[in-house]
């Protein structure tokens, strides 16, 4: 009875006006102690529940959404996080809702600074952020607490900013579940690379991180022999100086055979590996981009743990559409799925559960 029934119904059963009901149920003002009292009576009764998606749709109010991202270029990870918050607010656009995004470069306090200043500007209903350190980043949320703006954080979790909702991966188990993968192949090797990109000595994340400290807790556990050499690349610079770099490290190393990063550039190293013929060396990595995808399909990616960016950005507006439009209680903490692909596999990956 209680999805069927109609406003009508409700105000035969309290004895009032539709017009006071409507009132009610919509929280207006103009409606006596006695009539209130009476119809939550009868809604208490017989457990009505509002259909939600209507009464929003009746407000016809606009709703602005922004999410600050790191810049970055084609193929890459946040490029699909795009795609997929551009999805949803088209998926939803009958609430008359719009996303914008700001980017802000990794590294660089003031552009993340004056990026979240921007948006703070435009007072949005709405915020996604995918965090820079935990104090800067503070700075921005403690704002956003104070004018009640919710937020939700995208791909690394500080729980203590108390975001409305977090999506990303448990980073701390991916990184433990990537070195047990990859041992199942390089069980007989005495020593691995790790490749990292860093700028100023910091990868470009606290989930690049966990990554990591998760992969040598488990490598610490079961191959505590097995030598791990470390090997950076510099953030955003030319594939000549790559090459360079690569090119040096495996004359040097010439008993590494397996490779691992904790990023969505594997490509970088898979691409050499092609280019130099080097086919008795592999390299694991993160994340479903074209550039990695075939180096996959031609063999100089072993692995890559895929974690579907494209859902991640459609969940973090759909997250606030609900909490904020629909105004319905949100998963607080939602862990994407680690989820591994091979060349055998990698065909059947379907980046949207939609």
């Amino acid at each position: 009875m209680a999805e069927k029934i109609r406003i009508k119904d409700i105000a035969e059963l309290a004895g009032v006006s539709v017009g006071t009901i409507d009132r009610i149920l919509h929280n207006r003002p103009n409606v006596s102690k006695s009539a209130r009292e009476k119809v939550e009576k009868v809604l208490k009764e017989i457990n009505y529940q509002p259909n939600m998606y209507a009464a929003a749709l009746a407000y016809n109010k606009s709703y602005s959404f922004m999410i600050l991202l790191p810049k970055h270029e084609s193929e890459a990870y946040w490029e699909e996080i795009e795609e997929g918050v551009q999805y949803c607010a088209e998926a939803r656009r009958d609430f008359n809702i719009t996303v914008d995004v700001k980017y802000y470069k990794r590294f660089d306090a003031e552009s993340f600074t004056k990026s979240f200043n921007e948006i703070l500007d435009q007072n949005p209903n709405g915020v996604v952020i995918v965090p820079s350190d935990l104090d800067i980043t503070q700075e921005f949320t403690d704002k956003l607490h104070e004018r009640e703006i919710p937020f939700i954080l995208l791909d690394s979790y500080m729980p203590s900013l108390n975001p409305l909702s977090f999506f990303g991966q448990d980073s701390l188990q991916s990184g433990y579940f990537a070195a047990k993968m990859l041992m199942l192949i390089a069980h007989k090797e005495t020593e691995i690379m790790l490749m990292k990109q860093m700028k100023n000595g910091k990868v470009a994340s606290k989930q690049q991180e966990n990554r990591e400290v998760g992969f040598r807790h488990y490598m610490h556990e079961f191959y505590p022999s097995l030598k791990i050499l470390d090997l950076n690349l510099p953030l955003d610079e030319e594939r000549s100086l790559y090459d360079d770099i690569l090119e040096n490290f495996f004359n040097s190393h010439p008993n590494v055979h397996h490779c691992i990063t904790m990023c969505s550039k594997a490509h970088i190293v898979g691409e050499f590996l092609l280019r130099t013929n080097r086919s008795n060396v592999q390299i694991m990595g993160y994340d479903m981009v074209g550039k990695n995808a075939e180096c996959l399909r031609r063999g100089s990616i072993s692995f890559l743990i895929a974690q579907h960016a494209f859902m991640q950005g459609y969940n973090c507006i759909e997250t606030l559409f609900k909490a904020i439009i629909l105004k319905q209680e949100v998963t607080p903490v939602n862990y994407m799925p680690i989820e591994l692909l091979s060349r055998e596999n990698v065909e059947f990956y379907r980046r949207t559960q939609l």
